[in-house]
């Protein structure tokens, strides 16, 4: 559920372009209604049962779409484009030039799917009780949240590629750690490197998608949201599950492995600054 949201990047992106948004602000009101949603569930369940979930989905979808009718106060411009410039020419050719930069973005997050999925039960098998685990992935959440609220001052002089490296490394660091240890402070600093293997990567991803010109912007959102955000994660998870059946914590020492090749195969040029 919290990956829809990704489904509106296009836009965000044609906003940013067009307004000069800053996109880290604006995107971290999604990680803070993650965290009081979770709150705000975890506390419901726990009052009226499993049927607080549905009810809680049912008042997000009509928020969301009496929200999709308020009209903002800056109307982005569509553009006339060629027809010459759509179909598979412009697709093959899109992925052609963006192929380093697929190939990380699909690595960084896909290497998540053995944290989304297992680390709860991990963690709990390692003797931490499951509110302590909502807060680590609180922790998380909330170090994402700072870095995307920092981000225009942190990563001014920061290009995709520079970003994509410092995911990678954070990436390597942070499945590292937790396949090594389950002591609290290196689970602690495992959590806070959460904005380092998703916040940057993703901030990586806008930065060069925002690069791009006319209906590549588009296009290249809508493959980055369907293969690393969706595609990725998902063939990832269905991996981790084998892993983890097999090596139990060793399956975080493949996930540094999956971010690893991600240093060596960035993009070696933005596609515009």
């Amino acid at each position: 559920l919290r990956n829809h949201m990704f489904s509106h990047g296009c836009c965000v992106d044609q906003l940013n372009l067009q307004i000069t948004m800053d996109y880290g602000r604006v995107r971290l009101w999604g990680s803070i209604a993650f965290v009081i949603g979770s709150a705000l569930v975890g506390k419901l369940v726990s009052i009226y049962d499993y049927r607080a979930i549905l009810a809680l989905l049912s008042i997000g979808i009509a928020s969301m779409l009496l929200g999709m009718l308020l009209r903002p106060s800056v109307m982005p411009q569509g553009e006339s484009r060629h027809q010459e410039s759509a179909g598979w020419p412009a697709w093959r050719s899109l992925v052609a030039q963006s192929w380093r930069f697929l190939a990380c973005v699909c690595l960084l997050q896909g290497a998540h799917a053995a944290y989304y999925g297992f680390s709860a039960i991990y963690w709990q098998g390692a003797g931490y009780s499951a509110s302590a685990v909502g807060y680590l992935w609180s922790l998380g959440v909330v170090a994402e949240v700072i870095i995307f609220a920092l981000s225009k001052k942190l990563f001014r002089r920061f290009g995709a590629r520079d970003l994509l490296l410092l995911s990678a490394v954070c990436g390597v660091a942070r499945w590292g750690i937790m396949g090594w240890t389950t002591e609290l402070p290196w689970l602690i600093v495992a959590q806070i490197l959460h904005c380092g293997t998703f916040t940057v990567c993703h901030l990586a991803a806008m930065r060069y998608i925002a690069a791009r010109e006319g209906g590549d912007v588009i296009r290249l959102q809508a493959v980055y949201s369907a293969v690393a955000m969706g595609g990725s994660i998902a063939v990832m998870t269905v991996f981790a599950g084998f892993l983890y059946q097999h090596l139990g914590h060793g399956v975080f020492w493949v996930m540094a492995l999956v971010a690893l090749p991600a240093m060596f195969i960035r993009p070696k040029v933005a596609a515009r600054t």
